[in-house]
Formats: structure tokens, sequence, C-alpha cells
């Protein structure tokens, strides 16, 4: 049964059993590791290789909470909004969320921002938690409307450092250990900035964030973020790459700073900034910069590859060492992912929110047909000197063709014919990173399916319908794919062959994409973070 977040067998029979499992497993190498960041490791791939994970699992948290729960470890409660993905690392698992509905602590009101929360990863005791306040008093022409949304971005972590991009837009390197070690510097005034400004500092305790250094990108690059921010930070030598979430205005016609940054570089070690791009994405860009960057060896070089909100998929190269005063990375290839068709019509070029089905005379009849032009919101995934990216818009904007592209990582220049190995056209819109294993890449659209594409070829193998709305990817692990939607959760096996293992309907739609880390599958939910691991 499930006692305070724990897991108390009272059964003899069931006794035995794990017992025997303890056994067999001592004698069996199963390989268990960290989930660390977003994607598990710098390529970004959706690949975990953990065994013996569940193929299904009760899904209703009353059962869950009541002790009855079948393959669920434990399962705690975050705000109600949860869109970033849980990470795990050192025996805590890191989540984001926000702060509505959360908690009778007073102090956690202010922090209109969003929440960072640390578990135990044994039995899903809090730790500790990081409040973000609400950003007030914002430069003009700022869009920045939904920080309510909280803490979009996936922690990423590194020793006893972890690294976030706040809901503030703020970069904010935390001790893993919080306040119980002591408030380490050089930053020492989390009281103050968690109460927000104008307020009287908070009274701290052992369970409140501890920040280590933080950079403002509103502040110090004149960034203008839209609706919230989210990117997951990479984490390369002592280096932090981060996409800045730079965006247009209320009116979405005009962007606000279309000189500011879409990518930065901070020093790891103390927040000092060492790079950005100087590609002017932002005097393209079609909504805003939400993608996270990843990176990949070519030719014995390091690059950095990031999706950007213009379209263009981009490859720079890494910093070979940490420059004394800020310097511009250098550009190795780009490749348009928006196709002619895309992006112009009888001679014409395409307005980005034509196709908004929001919009009383779009053509857009969100039925996946309109075409026209996207931006990335997904990770490009590196897998085996390729680059995998599909394009997609903000879901509310509706459904409608997308793309996905494999690009050969290894080509210079302008590469959007030189550097194209194929194109899969028949998918939606995504916002979702894909999952390339075993030969084959798995991508989920927005409009809801599950697509099962030849890694060589981009033919498809199979499609799976769930007719719902769907954000995140798809986790592909143990023989199995996991993922979930506005309504439920999936459990498919991987493979050539379309087979469904189970469907679970679940309390609040999963926005986010699973992960596995030690054995466990964690499932982040609006309202609910779930730990699941074979148990019966």
């Amino acid at each position: 049964m499930i006692q305070k977040g724990k897991i108390v067998f009272l059964d003899r029979t069931l006794w035995q059993v794990v017992v025997t499992v303890c056994i067999l497993s001592a004698s069996v190498s199963v390989p268990a590791a960290d989930w660390p960041q977003w994607g598990g490791t710098n390529s970004r791939n959706m690949v975990s290789q953990e065994k013996g994970l569940p193929g299904t699992f009760e899904a209703d948290k009353d059962k869950a909470s009541a002790g009855t729960a079948r393959n669920v470890k434990w399962i705690v409660r975050l705000g109600a909004y949860a869109y970033g993905n849980p990470t795990v690392a050192n025996g805590r698992v890191f989540v984001g969320t926000n702060a509505q509905t959360l908690s009778a602590d007073a102090r956690f009101d202010l922090a209109r921002g969003g929440l960072l929360k640390c578990f135990d990863e044994n039995d899903g005791e809090l730790l500790w938690q990081f409040a973000i306040p609400e950003r007030r008093n914002l430069p003009a022409g700022m869009h920045f409307g939904h920080q309510h949304l909280g803490v979009c971005s996936s922690p990423s972590v590194e020793g006893d450092r972890l690294y976030i991009v706040t809901g503030a837009d703020d970069v904010v390197c935390l001790d893993v250990k919080g306040q119980a070690n002591g408030n380490d510097g050089p930053f020492t005034d989390e009281a103050r900035y968690m109460a927000g400004a104008g307020k009287a500092p908070i009274k701290l305790t052992k369970k409140d964030g501890d920040i280590i250094w933080r950079f403002d990108l509103i502040d110090e690059l004149g960034v203008r973020p839209h609706d919230t921010a989210s990117c997951s930070a990479l984490i390369v030598g002592d280096m932090l790459y981060v996409g800045t979430s730079n965006g247009v205005d209320k009116s979405h016609e005009k962007v606000v700073a279309p000189l500011a940054p879409s990518l930065v570089v901070l020093d790891k070690r103390t927040g000092r900034l060492l790079a950005t791009d100087d590609e002017k994405i932002g005097t393209r860009l079609y909504h805003a910069q939400w993608a996270s960057p990843s990176s990949g060896s070519i030719g014995g070089k390091t690059l950095i590859f990031f999706g950007g909100g213009d379209g263009i998929c981009y490859a720079f190269e890494a910093l070979a060492t940490v420059p004394e005063k800020p310097a511009h990375l250098k550009k190795v290839w780009s490749y348009d992912c928006n196709p002619a068709e895309y992006k112009f019509l009888d001679g014409k070029e395409i307005p980005y929110y034509r196709g908004d089905k929001r919009k009383s005379n779009s053509p857009n009849k969100n039925d996946g047909k309109y075409v026209g032009p996207n931006q990335i919101i997904a990770t490009p995934v590196f897998h085996k000197g390729r680059v995998y990216v599909a394009i997609g818009q903000d879901p509310a904007h509706g459904r409608g063709r997308g793309m996905l592209h494999c690009i050969d990582a290894s080509k210079t220049g302008d590469i959007t014919k030189t550097g194209v190995i194929w194109t899969y056209d028949d998918i939606d819109r995504s916002m979702a990173t894909a999952g390339v294993a075993d030969g084959l890449v798995y991508l989920v659209d927005v409009g809801g399916r599950l697509h099962c594409v030849d890694a060589e070829t981009g033919k498809r193998c199979w499609v799976y319908e769930t007719n719902n709305e769907t954000w995140g990817g798809p986790l592909v692990a143990d023989g199995k794919l996991y993922f979930g939607n506005k309504r439920s959760f999936y459990i498919l096996a991987a493979g050539r062959e379309l087979k469904l293992l189970s469907t679970l309907r679940m309390s609040a739609p999963v926005f986010s994409t699973p992960i596995a880390a030690n054995g466990v599958l964690y499932i982040a939910s609006n309202r609910y973070l779930w730990a699941a691991q074979v148990t019966q």
C-alpha cells in the first residue's frame, strides 16, 4: 500500500515476490541512470535505456492516494499548471509548476511567476521549493501576460548546481540542496527576490530554494518575451546555452525588440554573459523564440543546434574557451524548414497569422489541412550525424500542415537544399521533440497523432490517432512508447508494427513529455506528478 508517499508491503505473498525479484535483480545487470536535463542528454533524443518499466499503471489519483494503486510508487500534487518536464539527479526529482491552489503557505501566493519544486526520489517528500514572483512594471510594448502558467522549462542539473529559465525570463543557478545547507552566495537576497518587487522580504526556511546567481534576460539584454518564457538550458563544458523567448507584442503585428538576441551563452559558474547569436532572428520572428538548444559532435567539433522562431534551424560552433568579453557565436549552417509553398501563395507572402483559427476571416478550418508558415518550437534532435526537427505553431492557433525534417549536420552554409536528407509532410503542426531509436523516428503532432517514420528514408510506418490536442512528445523506453495529451495517457509498443498496450484516462491534462530514470517512469500532468514503477 502507499502511505505518506511511500510504499509499504503488508501482504506476505507480495513480500515473497519482492524478495524474489530482488534476488533475481542482483544476478542481472540492468542499466539505470538519472535523467538530469531535458532530453536526458545534450542530443535531446527522447530515448531512455531504462528497463522493466510498467506497461500500465493506476491513473486514478484518488485510488493512488488511497493506497490501492497498481504500479504507482508515489504521486504528489503540483499547481494548476505544469508544462515543463521533470528531471532526476542525485536522488532528487525537480519539476516546474505554478502556485495556484498549491499550498496553505501564504508566502507562495506571491509566486505568480511559478514554483520549482524538489522532491525526494525515493518517496516523493517535498525537500524544497523555489518561488518566482510575477514580473510587474514591464517595459512598454511587452505582452508577458501568461506568467501565471509558471515554470515552463525543464531544469538542467550538474553536480550540486541546477539551472532553470524561470517564468519571469530569468536564468537562475540554484543549489540542489536548497537552503537546507545554508544560504550559499554570491547571491544572498532570496528573501527579497521571492517576495517580489515592492514587497517586504519573506522569512526563509530550510525548505526554500537557494540562488547562486541570477541573470535577467529582460533587463540585461533588452529581451521582450511573448506570453511566457520557455527554454531548457543546455550545458556544454563551462558554458550554458539558453534561448531567450523574445517575441511579438500584444497585437501580434510587431516584434518589440527585433535586435535582441535569440540565443545566449552564460558562464555556468558565475552567470557572466559570454556570447550571443548575431543572426538578428528577431527581424524575421513570427511569434516567439521558445525552442531549446541541443548539441552534437561533427568532424571533431561540437555544434549547437537551435530552432529559430523564424522557422530556420541553425547550427553554431560551441565556444571552445571562455572569452574575456562577450562574443558572437559563429554560424556553421542554416536550414529553412518552411518550403516555398508554405510561405508563398500566388506569388505573395502568406501572413503568419492568416492561419490562426481564432480569426473570424481565417481560412483555417482546424482540420490539419491549412498550409502556411510555421516556426520551430520543438528541440532539434541530434542522432548519428543527423538533425531531426519539426515545425509548428502555438496550439491556440489551431491545427495546420507541419513538416518533419531530417538534416545532414555535416554541411556548411545555407543548406536548405544541400542538407536535406528527407522531409515528411503528412503531419500536423508540432511542438514536440522526436525520439529516434532502432532506425525509427517517433513524433506526435498537435492534432494528436503519433507518427512512426523510417529514420533512413522518411517513409511512414504507421500513425496512431488519439483525436485530442497533444503538446508533448513520446518517450521511447523499454520497447515502449509513452505519451499523453489533453485527456489520456498512452502506452504503445515501439517498432514497425502498431500495437497499443494501454490507454489511461488521466485526472488532468498531460502536456509534458514523460521521462524515465532509475527504473521509474515519471509523468507530469497539469496537477500531479506520477512516479510509476512495476510493483505488482
